[in-house]
């Protein structure tokens, strides 16, 4: 009975590892995030404001990436990209975090004041489906406010 105890105790064990290691995979970095927004960029000074736009929406696309996507918002706060198209077209000005912080307000400030940066919030997870800690990186080009954050577990 103690074999079959400890076999079920380490099969149990190694498969929450498992769960865990594929959770992990799933998650990008926060270099990936930062190397999507200049590829982002670079798609953008290649193809035009409107093509790029386009392809920023498309899910599945190629600025789609695990649990990253591409954000691209005016100075005003008004969203030209997103993966959720409900939020395309919008002011998002206003909008809180899973904390009540205004993080598109404080990105647009930063942004104001600076070229690039990072900024940490909460926020829906698509891979996961949960509100979890993200680290976001941002930057400018062309007037407009180019972003993707990596979640944090």
């Amino acid at each position: 009975m103690k074999r079959v105890f400890s076999f079920l105790a380490a099969t149990f064990l190694a498969l929450a590892s498992f769960t865990a290691s594929a959770q992990d995979a799933q998650r990008a970095s926060e270099a990936d995030a930062e190397a999507m927004v200049k590829k982002a960029i670079a798609h953008y000074k290649k193809n035009g404001k409107e093509k790029a736009i386009a392809d920023f929406n498309k899910n599945p696309g190629p600025f789609v990436d695990r649990d990253l996507y591409v954000t691209v918002y005016t100075p005003n706060a008004d969203a030209l990209a997103h993966i959720n198209p409900k939020m395309v077209g919008k002011n998002m000005m206003e909008l809180r975090d899973g904390n009540g912080k205004y993080h598109i307000k404080e990105r647009m400030e930063a942004a104001a004041k600076g070229n690039n940066g990072w900024q940490d919030f909460t926020f829906f997870n698509p891979v996961s489906k949960k509100i979890e800690p993200k680290r976001m990186y941002w930057e400018k080009h062309d007037g407009l406010i180019f972003a993707c954050g990596a979640y944090k577990a």
